[in-house]
């Protein structure tokens, strides 16, 4: 049985390295790594992979831009092209990335069985594209692999049958577990002359954080205020770069002191996280991998799509004028707090082997 893996951008390299693995000596499936090229540049994508011990991928898609500028059609014309010439027997796409959207809907469109890992996340934010993707996705898919109960709930309520719907817990658990070692061995915080467990990471690339330019300079400003208290080191994905450059705050933001930084690695950025005395961001991965390693963070949105990393991990919301203020507080809370990983139920490091389960048992009359 052929195999697509379909992955685009940076989050969806880590959640499917487990897989590639687990899949690598497999009786009946053959994977194939299908880069959408959503995020091109290397240090978005290659990097990544690289890092995470992957080999290059077996097909990089030639995206032509549409006339109307919208990523997702060229995606879909050149996803398509590649399964007429080398049709897949079932597609995986992971998260609610505009790669995921678009190979979603040319495997419904050509008839080929969809499954998407980490099915069933909702932040009940209409306007927000993720959660545009998210629905469409998951009432498309044959197979729907949730990592957490509230996943499993959103979906029943949206009338998907309990048939369609299997729990396999998180796939970042187990992209963690197998890079664990490394991690601890880079020492990102010390190679930056940094504290351990004193300094603020900063990670936001959200439409609703970084386009809107009245909030993006608010949130500048409450980062140099913070700067004045504690080392910020914020990581720069490349849309919030842009935005800063024609906003023109890179300048005012060094100088306030707050460290700017470009993408990571996987290894180094999750070493930098591990260390950090709080965590700043609106990436849903990001809330995982800090629940993972017992890192408070606080989401810089009023809604999240992983509510179960506030109520059993170290994730709490924050509002844009209660920032500095919680920053302060849980910075100072962590000179005496014991870091204690989530104990998330099936958040263990095993999610790729269930996952090979649910698609072996998926498609059985297309094994071989």
């Amino acid at each position: 049985m052929k195999l697509h893996l379909v992955a685009g951008a940076r989050p969806n390299f880590m959640k499917i390295a487990p897989l590639l693995r687990g899949l690598a000596n497999h009786p009946a499936i053959r994977p194939s790594f299908v880069h959408t090229a959503q995020h091109f540049d290397d240090a978005m994508s290659s990097t990544i992979w690289r890092g995470l011990g992957l080999s290059d991928p077996d097909h990089v898609l030639n995206c032509e831009p549409s006339e109307n500028g919208d990523p997702i059609v060229g995606m879909m014309q050149a996803y398509e092209a590649l399964c007429h010439e080398d049709r897949p027997d079932m597609v995986l796409v992971v998260g609610d990335v505009n790669s995921s959207r678009a190979a979603a809907i040319v495997a419904t469109e050509i008839n080929v069985p969809l499954v998407h890992l980490e099915a069933g996340l909702r932040c009940f934010d209409p306007d927000m594209p993720e959660e545009q993707n998210r629905i469409e996705i998951d009432h498309k898919a044959g197979l729907l692999l949730t990592p957490s109960m509230d996943a499993d709930a959103n979906l029943r309520a949206e009338g998907i049958t309990a048939d369609r719907i299997k729990r396999v817990g998180n796939i970042m658990a187990d992209t963690l577990a197998m890079m664990k070692g490394r991690i601890d061995q880079e020492e990102t915080a010390r190679k930056l002359d940094l504290v351990k467990g004193r300094y603020v990471l900063v990670t936001l690339h959200r439409q609703g954080n970084v386009d809107d330019l009245d909030r993006l300079h608010q949130i500048c400003h409450a980062l140099m205020v913070l700067a004045t208290k504690a080392d910020i080191c914020f990581v720069l994905h490349p849309r919030t770069e842009k935005r800063l450059q024609a906003s023109r705050l890179m300048v005012p933001l060094r100088t306030a002191g707050v460290r700017l930084l470009p993408p990571m690695g996987y290894v180094g950025f999750t070493s930098l996280m591990q260390d950090a005395g709080v965590v700043v961001t609106d990436s849903g991965g990001v809330q995982e991998e800090t629940s993972l390693l017992g890192v408070p963070c606080l989401t810089l949105r009023t809604s999240t799509e992983r509510p179960i990393t506030i109520t059993l991990g170290t994730n709490q919301l924050v509002e844009l004028h209660q920032l500095s203020d919680t920053v302060t507080s849980v910075l100072h809370a962590s000179d005496y707090r014991v870091r204690q990983p989530a104990d998330i139920p099936l958040w263990n490091g095993m999610t790729a082997s269930r996952v090979i389960r649910e698609l072996e048992a998926f498609l059985p009359g297309r094994a071989g």
